[in-house]
């Protein structure tokens, strides 16, 4: 039974339901922490389907969506294209734990597409948490060093040695860390502010010798979407180089969505290794990692860094991550994209101006970030100063209005090729209305 109005987002009584049985068997009823709405009050929604950018709840809700699952759906929900691709892979078999030829094609694309892989090489995983973790396993492996270098506010997966200063969905839910992560997992874990080259060339400096890597998103995604300050990116390749440290760019969020090359092709940095995840796969759970020959050559078979997967490569993630490739490839949309997001954020600016809220908002791409600060934001410290409570009524006016926001002020947006000037004038109208509240 519908028992509310064809905008309103908010649960209704069949998502009750659902959330409450759910309650039962999962914990807290989400399979991600992500996907709760305890920092924003009430319960998540259920979805029903989705297509293009919109999610239908089932509660009869029509959303635009601009989580779009967390970043993969670039073209939107239910590409016709890509959805047969997997379909036809599926006739062939859903998994075989052996070499296929799609596997070889993927990782060609892969590699002509992203600026660190194209004389190098790449290996498929199933998930973002795989590859960065897969990464950095290897730049120890190749350098002989035990320490690394995060900012605070990265969040690069849930592997141990990464929980440290985390943002994303530990900084929505207000944990320091983990439980369950012993001391000695993150001893050599360093971490130092986003956008600040100087404290990352001082931890250098104080572990001379013994720093394996720096990873960093190069733009900021898990504590909202913070863009690098002008020469960031530069400063960090050249302090790698001078310390013989891998550099490693996070781009499980950036790749194929502000670039066909990701960050690295916009920004002009070269990293040495890159990891990816969400578009690669189409939709469907993959992950890769890869860069220069010499370091990639490293990992079994060819070298003693192990690293395995029963799934990886399978069929259904290669279909669908080769086709969404091939499509972007053919379609060239990010100049359409950047166009449709800075009207975006640029009404969003002037909505608030006009009701005298303070908000901060950036874009890079189809990627977008709102903080309810005065404060401009250039790292997590910055990020945190949002006032969540204004977040909090401001995400449940959005939903009520039929504009579904990821429920964490600590997490970008996202916008496909399914968001037309429509979409953003029936959004710009909501939060017109929500901004009047506030």
């Amino acid at each position: 039974m519908i028992d509310r109005p064809a905008h309103d987002g908010r649960a209704g009584a069949r998502s009750r339901e659902l959330f409450e049985r759910a309650a039962r068997h999962i914990p807290g009823g989400v399979n991600s922490p992500v996907r709760a709405f305890s920092s924003v009050g009430g319960q998540p929604p259920f979805i029903r389907r989705a297509h293009g950018c919109t999610l239908e709840t089932e509660d009869g809700a029509s959303l635009i969506d601009y989580v779009c699952t967390w970043g993969p759906a670039l073209l939107g929900h239910g590409r016709e294209e890509v959805v047969d691709a997997v379909c036809e892979a599926a006739r062939r078999g859903l998994s075989f734990g052996a070499c296929a030829a799609a596997e070889g094609e993927f990782a060609a694309l892969i590699c002509a597409s992203v600026p660190s892989m194209r004389d190098g090489m790449v290996r498929l995983v199933n998930s973002g948490t795989e590859a960065t973790m897969s990464a950095l396993r290897l730049a120890r492996g190749f350098t002989g060093k035990t320490k690394i270098i995060k900012c605070d506010g990265g969040y690069h997966g849930h592997a141990d040695l990464l929980l440290v200063a985390a943002g994303s969905g530990a900084a929505t839910l207000g944990i320091p860390g983990s439980a369950g992560v012993p001391e000695g997992a993150v001893r050599d874990t360093l971490t130092v502010p986003f956008n600040d080259a100087e404290a990352t060339a001082a931890a250098l400096t104080a572990h001379r010798g013994d720093v394996a890597a720096i990873i960093v998103e190069p733009i900021a995604g898990n504590m909202g979407c913070i863009p690098p300050a002008p020469g960031y990116l530069q400063e960090l390749r050249r302090l790698a180089t001078e310390h013989e440290t891998v550099l490693i760019f996070d781009e499980v969020m950036t790749g194929f969505r502000v670039a066909l090359g990701g960050a690295q092709e916009r920004y002009g940095v070269t990293p040495d290794l890159t990891c990816l995840g969400k578009i690669v796969g189409g939709g469907l759970p993959v992950g890769a990692y890869g860069g220069r020959r010499d370091l990639m050559s490293t990992i079994a078979p060819l070298g003693p860094v192990y690293q395995a997967g029963t799934l990886s490569g399978n069929p259904l993630g290669v279909a669908a991550g080769l086709k969404t490739l091939q499509l972007l490839i053919e379609e060239d949309p990010y100049g359409s994209l950047e166009r449709t997001t800075r009207k975006l954020v640029e009404g969003l600016a002037q909505a608030s101006a006009t009701h005298d809220i303070p908000v901060q908002l950036a874009h890079v791409g189809p990627m977008f970030g709102l903080f309810f600060t005065a404060r401009p934001v250039a790292n997590y410290e910055d990020a945190k100063t949002s006032d969540l409570a204004r977040f909090s009524t401001w995400h449940a006016g959005m939903l009520e209005r039929g504009v579904y926001l990821a429920p964490s002020q600590f997490e970008a947006g996202f916008l496909s090729t399914a968001h037309d000037e429509s979409t953003i004038e029936r959004t710009l109208a909501a939060a017109a209305q929500v901004f009047e509240n506030l």
